[in-house]
Order: C-alpha cells, then sequence, then structure tokens
C-alpha cells in the first residue's frame, strides 16, 4: 500500500513540477499546443482550449481545457486548472480525472471527476485524489457513493509484478 501511495506522491509531485513550482523540473521549457489561446492580462490568465497538450520535462498533460492564472510578472504560476479529460503522463505513472488543480499558494494539487492515478498495473481511485506538496502526503477521499479502492499488485525480488 505505501508503494501505490508512493506512485501517487511522485506522479503529483512532478506534475508540481509542470506548473512550475518544483525547481528541477522548471529549469525545463514548458511547450503547450492547444487549438486556442485566450490570454486576459488584466485577469493574469491565459486559456487554451481544444486538444490541449502542455509538456515539460518527461512530463505531459493532455486536457479539454486549460487555465493559467499567473501573477504580475508573467512568470510566476499561481494555479493551473485543467477541464475534460484530464490526463497526467509522466513515464509508466498516469493520473485521471475530469478535472484537476494545482494550487500553489495553497501548495496542493486536487484531482476529482473520476480520479484514478496508475502504475503499471497499481490503481488508486476515490471521489477526490489531494496531495499536499509541501508535506508530501496526499489524500484519497471516498464519498456516498464511491469508496476509495487500492490495488496492489505483489512484488518479487526485481521489483516485477509477480504472475
Amino acid at each position: 500500500m505505501i508503494r501505490s501511495f508512493l506512485a501517487v506522491a511522485v506522479l503529483l509531485i512532478a506534475w508540481t513540477g509542470l506548473a512550475g513550482a518544483a525547481p528541477a523540473a522548471s529549469k525545463e521549457p514548458l511547450k503547450i499546443k492547444s487549438n486556442e489561446l485566450s490570454a486576459d492580462n488584466d485577469k493574469h490568465t491565459a486559456t487554451f482550449e481544444g486538444k490541449v497538450v502542455a509538456r515539460q520535462g518527461d512530463m505531459t498533460l493532455y486536457a479539454d481545457k486549460l487555465v493559467i492564472s499567473y501573477g504580475g510578472g508573467g512568470r510566476d504560476l499561481s494555479r493551473v486548472e485543467a477541464f475534460g479529460n484530464v490526463r497526467i503522463q509522466q513515464g509508466t505513472r498516469q493520473a485521471f480525472g475530469s478535472h484537476a488543480i494545482y494550487d500553489n499558494k495553497g501548495a496542493k494539487i486536487i484531482l476529482d471527476g473520476s480520479p484514478r492515478v496508475q502504475q503499471g498495473e497499481d490503481v488508486i481511485t476515490g471521489k477526490e485524489i489531494t496531495y499536499y506538496v509541501d508535506e508530501q502526503r496526499s489524500v484519497v477521499t471516498g464519498g456516498p457513493a464511491e469508496r476509495v479502492e487500492a490495488v496492489i499488485h505483489p512484488r518479487g525480488k526485481d521489483g516485477r509484478a509477480k504472475p
């Protein structure tokens, strides 16, 4: 169980890097492709819509819409919000949901809308998955209709799943 929660943490830490908060990941350029970009300098937001693909290093975020809120200088990201068919991928780790938020001030990432984090065959699901960046801890919550579920496969000495 600990290994799967670590997978959640590693994936969400990497997404923090995509949002520009992790110093090591932020050295890489952030590249975003979409069908449309709308920028509002007064509101300090940039909205990417239509088949959004955001890449930084080996981390990729896919969504229907991505809204980035930034500080006055334009480089300090305060919040990143992804809507619709959200998928975050890094190597064999993936996170899915219909909505995701990275809140720099609150130092947390929230994934909801049938969230699922997966590494290989190991999977964690719930109503909401929250990762607290500064505390390096995650909380997976359930609801009345859906409970938290973790599927963890045993590993051999070589780290691979046992048949």
